[in-house]
């Protein structure tokens, strides 16, 4: 049972600091484009692809 007095305390601790580190992103806009540097690695590969190949 005296492990919960020290549990519970350090539980909630975590939780606030995960709450903390939410607010945190979402103020400094780490949210906006979750999509954009996916699309843009996907463009980047095909330009090299096509850099790549013989002109025919």
């Amino acid at each position: 049972m005296t492990a919960l007095l020290v549990l519970i305390p350090v539980s909630i601790g975590m939780g606030l600091i995960g709450l903390g580190a939410f607010i945190w992103a979402t103020r400094h806009q780490q949210f906006d484009d979750l999509e954009g540097n996916a699309w843009r690695v996907i463009g980047q590969m095909e330009t090299e692809d096509e850099k790549g190949k013989p002109d025919d």
